[in-house]
């Protein structure tokens, strides 16, 4: 699989959305998690979103049709770190909302 240019390895863990305190909002494979690290395969930043009420709607159902125009999703990353001290909330998706989110273009504001 070629991400931004990069080969990266096929995801094989779950899909989950990860709420953080000073990092976002992520969405990606959950490669591995300890005491101090969670990493993500083939993540996005979410910067905006559309879904029945929270990030656990849009771990449901993904983001609303009527709205797919207005989200701002960014480009994949093939691997990010973030520190478990500060993630608030790890909510794992179905296969539709990641089929949903995974649907998205990359947000360009040009």
């Amino acid at each position: 699989m070629i991400i931004n240019g990069v080969k990266v390895p096929e995801p094989k863990g779950n899909y989950v959305i990860v709420r953080c305190k000073n990092a976002g909002v992520h969405a990606g494979y959950l490669k591995s998690r300890d005491e101090n690290v969670l990493t993500l395969e083939n993540s996005r930043r979410l910067w905006k979103w559309w879904s029945k009420f929270s990030l656990s709607g849009l771990a449901m159902c993904g983001v609303l049709e009527s709205k797919k125009s207005q989200v701002k999703f960014a480009c994949v990353l093939p691997l990010i770190d973030l520190t478990v001290s500060d993630v608030c909330e790890v909510i794992y998706c179905t296969e539709e909302a990641r089929k949903n989110i995974e649907a998205i273009g990359e947000y360009k504001n040009d």
